[in-house]
């Protein structure tokens, strides 16, 4: 009976849809004094503010209105980033890496709410899983409105990095030539499996194997099955891996350990005292 009722709190406590206060105060995430200001004060958030983005609608395969953000290059260009946000976030805040592409490198750029975020239905987090078909799918309808001739990279932070991640084993369009992951996870039980304990003092087993079971019935993906490891071990496409050596959120040897698994050229960037999704923020500071 405790298992059944332990199962019930951490789906509820972490994959549905809703506030989540016990990562308030998290230790695990508190970040540096310069990345907080550019997080919160940084002038990205009136460039995003200022630009005209186009609102796109997607309906996902299983019927979600997803939401999207597309914003043409200054020049007509054939080169496009899809970013891919993390948990509890929403797309607007990949700003701070979309003004880069797009001042500086020219680039289209779109981001999208994922499903369970933002303007985007859905009534749980899918750490990737269902959100990597959204991903392809979202690539598409793009690819459709710009050409064939597009050329497309993924830039995923946390869990937008598991996501394009999770993309990367999927037969992905032609058109998608490079993967940026910042900060990913290796597998949903795996992460949920070391915050247990750094934030409950339990173990994994029983009570993340019946999570896993409440999660499948009601979200339709189990927590094993959810694995950015199992597919970069089928990807085709280049992956450029970047994580802070002072994660504890998502510790870096799940970074290492992907990065080992991956099958098509890769490479890795480790970012010293950075901790979760700091890095850029930290390596443009010491630039």
């Amino acid at each position: 009976m405790i298992d059944i009722i332990a199962s019930f709190f951490f789906y509820n406590l972490a994959i549905k849809r809703g506030e989540k206060e016990f990562l308030q105060d998290n230790a695990d995430l508190e970040v540096s004094a310069q990345a907080m200001d550019e997080f919160t004060q940084g002038d990205w958030r009136n460039w995003v503010r200022n630009q005209p983005f186009e609102e796109m609608e997607l309906t996902s395969y299983d019927g979600l209105k997803l939401a999207g953000y597309f914003l043409p290059a200054k020049r007509p260009s054939n080169k496009l980033v899809i970013f891919s946000h993390g948990y509890l976030g929403n797309a607007k805040q990949m700003g701070l890496y979309g003004q880069y592409y797009y001042e500086q490198l020219g680039y289209n750029i779109f981001m999208a709410d994922a499903r369970g975020h933002g303007n985007s239905e859905g009534d749980y987090y899918g750490f990737g899983w269902h959100d990597r078909l959204d991903l392809i799918d979202w690539t598409q309808q793009l690819i459709g409105k710009l050409g064939d001739d597009t050329e497309v990279v993924y830039h995923g932070l946390s869990m937008g990095a598991a996501t394009v991640l999770m993309a990367s084993g999927e037969k992905l369009p032609n058109q998608v030539k490079a993967i940026i992951a910042d900060s990913p996870y290796s597998d949903v039980y795996g992460l949920f499996a070391y915050q247990m304990k750094r934030m409950f003092h339990l173990p994994a087993f029983p009570f993340l194997d019946s999570t896993s079971v409440v999660t499948k019935f009601k979200a339709d993906y189990s927590l094993k099955e959810a694995s950015s490891l199992h597919q970069v071990e089928k990807a085709k496409v280049p992956i450029f891996y970047i994580h802070g050596n002072a994660d504890t959120f998502v510790p870096t040897e799940m970074t290492k350990e992907l990065y080992s698994h991956t099958k098509s050229p890769a490479e890795m960037w480790l970012v010293d005292n950075a901790n979760h999704g700091e890095s850029f923020v930290i390596a443009k500071r010491n630039i």
